[in-house]
């Protein structure tokens, strides 16, 4: 049996697979990338069939790089998953609580697990990637030293979860979104993801929003970036409810026309309802 390939940025153990996981189920072979610009390579080439990257955080917001890596290559969303964030204390075998002294991780990560750092009095040392400071701390053999990641992170690397839930925010949830090299057709409750420019002149990003509100589609998500090559104008990206294959949408979509300068759908995609 040839199991779909799916790429995610990170070590093995990352909250990106483990999002991966829990969308597509424990049949698919994942396949780590030290960057997510090599994630959306990986997709477009042909060499995966699928990739999953971050696009915010409840509590840390929007990732950047993945909104701009959107325009940069010629993929498609077509799914969405939000992974409830639980990170974990871990440590080698054997080690205890009170034998911690540095704790590593990405710096998001310690970020939303400040509070309980500060409260144990432990040092911080910030590395590019959760589960790659559990990979680290494995390698290493410091009993002293421990990392700040998922359950699954543990799992793999077989080391000892010294206490779980840590986080000092228990809302703690990630949005992810499923790349593709061609559209599909989603299933309702669905998504849209667009992205356009607009003349810089008054009213111009009302007159954007108000197609939507003038038919009632609920707008889930508006971020600005800037264009780049040419300064204080903006890409916006704004997800909806609906399909592209909606005739209210599609009509929403053919009014924006009119005022965008630039228009492109990401992709229409089944909503994670959680």
């Amino acid at each position: 049996m040839i199991m779909m390939q799916v790429a995610f940025q990170g070590e093995r153990g990352a909250y990106s697979e483990a999002a991966a996981l829990e969308y597509f189920g424990q049949a698919i072979e994942p396949v780590p990338c030290p960057s997510f610009d090599e994630v959306f390579a990986q997709v477009e080439s042909g060499a995966v069939d699928r990739g999953i990257v971050p696009v915010e955080n409840s509590l840390g917001g929007s990732i950047h790089r993945n909104y701009d890596l959107f325009m940069r290559h010629q993929l498609h969303l077509v799914g969405e998953k939000i992974h409830r964030v639980r990170h974990c204390l871990i440590g080698l075998p054997g080690a205890t609580l009170d034998d911690i002294t540095l704790v590593r991780s990405h710096p998001q990560a310690l970020a939303q697990c400040e509070h309980y750092i500060d409260r144990r009095g432990l040092r911080c040392e910030v590395v590019y990637d959760t589960a790659g400071a559990v990979k680290m701390l494995k390698d290493s053999g410091q009993r002293e030293h421990a990392a700040i990641a998922s359950r699954r992170a543990a799992e793999v690397y077989e080391m000892q979860i010294l206490e779980a839930g840590i986080e000092d925010d228990e809302a703690n949830y990630t949005r992810f979104v499923v790349l593709a090299r061609e559209p599909i057709v989603p299933q309702s409750p669905a998504k849209t993801s667009i992205v356009f420019t607009l003349k810089n002149q008054p009213g111009a990003l009302f007159k954007a929003l108000s197609v939507f509100a003038l038919r009632d589609l609920d707008l889930t998500k508006i971020e600005s970036r800037p264009l780049a090559g040419t300064p204080w104008d903006y890409l916006f990206y704004l997800d909806f409810s609906g399909s592209v294959t909606d005739e209210v949408s599609h009509r929403a979509l053919d009014h924006l026309s009119e005022y965008a300068t630039t228009l492109r759908v990401l992709g229409s995609y089944s909503r994670d309802m959680q």
